[in-house]
């Protein structure tokens, strides 16, 4: 297994329009572990980690616009290697 993992932070009309949810969603469906999470900026931290192909396509996901009700202006990213590997993905 080649895990991999990202911390990104998800900018524009990302906040009370189910980001995080479908955000959930894509992860799940994808096999990728971590969290997302609503930022006092109005922004959403994601946190990923899984296979590098899986990685990939979420970030891919996040950067196309997430969920139609979202307005996606910028994804700023930076690779992330957590402590210990989550075991699910959670939203907070």
């Amino acid at each position: 297994m080649s895990a991999t993992g990202f911390k990104a932070w998800v900018h524009g009309r990302v906040q009370g329009v189910g980001f995080r949810y479908s955000t959930q969603a894509e992860a799940r469906t994808l096999g990728v572990l971590g969290y997302a999470r609503n930022l006092d900026d109005g922004s959403v931290e994601v946190v990923a980690w899984g296979e590098a192909e899986q990685v990939d396509a979420l970030l891919a996901w996040l950067k196309a616009g997430g969920p139609h009700t979202a307005r996606v202006e910028q994804v700023l990213v930076e690779p992330h290697q957590p402590a210990e590997p989550p075991r699910d993905f959670r939203i907070s």
